[in-house]
């Protein structure tokens, strides 16, 4: 064998090594590159995946707040009793009754007259009553029945939308006024009242809108007058519902027909020595003196320091 044979295999014995080498080396990069390439790709991936959870939470905490929005636009189309903004005219009307209950008329020393009307609307009375309030700038309560707003039509309607326009509170007085349907035998049959009360619900709902409730409640006859009335008083608390009788009253319904100096009269002597006063009068038919004497009803309780204030 010659030299050059020799040195052939020589250089083919050592290149053989390098190549093998040189594989390695590619294939250690080519692998790396891959591990590197998967590593970044799933850095990539999870960095995708938390800016989507971001979005995904930042989209939810938009939806909610505009779901808070237009459920406190909501609310505030509301109206319990009386106008939202006549709420500074209104009294809670659970404490009042609490009062009533309990026969404490006292109230801190300060004076309140709650000035309220049963038994309307009429298309006689309730005009002149509304002219006279709001000549003298104060604002009373209103315990409807549902038969009297009916029966007046469309203009005791409008006299209904009127009160609640200027501030002053609408309650439900029952839709009949039925004593025998309300207490059969002087004592109170709960569903048929409930029923007899949901008719004029149902009908303020239809003349002032359906965000209109009252949660105020006057018995036909009073609470006082009739027994077996611990299921009513347990099914009002339960829906923070109000029944509210008086201390006070001008006798326009009680006795012998009067006329305004004395139901005036009548008005001052049973309100005196009460800090806080709930007054009865009525705004049905046929009560023209009542309307009569109120300018010297409201200056009676002017004089002497009272705050006129409504039930809600």
């Amino acid at each position: 064998m010659n030299n050059k044979n020799i040195f052939s295999q020589k250089k083919k014995r050592s290149i053989r090594p390098n190549r093998i080498l040189t594989l390695l080396v590619a294939l250690t990069i080519v692998f790396g590159g891959v591990k590197v390439v998967s590593a970044a790709t799933k850095f990539i991936q999870e960095q995708q995946a938390i800016k989507l959870e971001e979005k995904r939470k930042e989209e939810e905490a938009k939806a909610l707040a505009e779901k808070k929005r237009k459920e406190e636009e909501e609310k505030k189309k509301y109206i319990v009793g009386c106008n939202n903004d006549a709420k500074k005219y209104s009294y809670d009307a659970k404490k009042v009754e609490e009062k009533l209950n309990s026969y404490d008329y006292s109230n801190n020393g300060e004076k309140v007259v709650f000035l309220t009307f049963d038994d309307g609307t009429s298309t006689t009375v309730t005009p002149e009553v509304l002219r006279i309030l709001k000549e003298n700038d104060v604002h009373a309560t209103f315990f409807v029945t549902g038969q009297n707003i009916e029966r007046g039509g469309d203009k005791a309607k409008e006299l209904l939308k009127e009160e609640l326009a200027n501030g002053h509170a609408i309650a439900n007085h029952s839709y009949s006024h039925d004593y025998k349907t309300l207490y059969p035998n002087k004592t109170l049959d709960l569903d048929a009242f409930k029923a007899d009360f949901a008719k004029t619900d149902e009908l303020l709902k239809d003349t002032l809108g359906k965000y209109f409730s009252t949660r105020v409640i006057r018995c036909p006859g009073g609470h006082m007058s009739w027994r077996g009335m611990d299921p009513l008083d347990a099914y009002l608390d339960e829906n923070n519902m109000a029944s509210i009788d008086w201390n006070a009253l001008n006798k326009d319904a009680e006795g012998r027909r009067k006329n305004a100096d004395e139901l005036t009269q009548e008005a001052i002597k049973t309100s005196e020595g009460k800090e806080m006063v709930v007054l009865l009068m009525h705004d049905t038919y046929g009560k023209e003196e009542t309307a009569k004497a109120l300018p010297q009803i409201i200056k009676y309780f002017k004089d002497n320091g009272y705050e006129f204030k409504t039930l809600v």
